[in-house]
């Protein structure tokens, strides 16, 4: 129950911190998903969502 609270709360931080992420390169990987359907735009960043929790996992241990 304690790793899910945990990615949650990456995910959380994940897309409210996107904007600032895609100018570092993040958002464009080549498993994160960006597409526009009736002028609605859909980003599904499935590679940056793994990368950034893995990068806090590896955190996590550490501290």
């Amino acid at each position: 129950m304690r790793w899910f609270i945990v990615i949650f709360l990456a995910l959380v931080l994940l897309s409210s911190a996107l904007p600032w992420l895609e100018r570092m390169g993040l958002g464009r990987l080549p498993g994160d998903l960006n597409f526009s359907i009736f002028g609605w735009k859909i980003r599904l960043p499935f590679a940056s969502t793994i990368l950034l929790t893995s990068v806090c996992l590896l955190l996590g241990r550490l501290i």
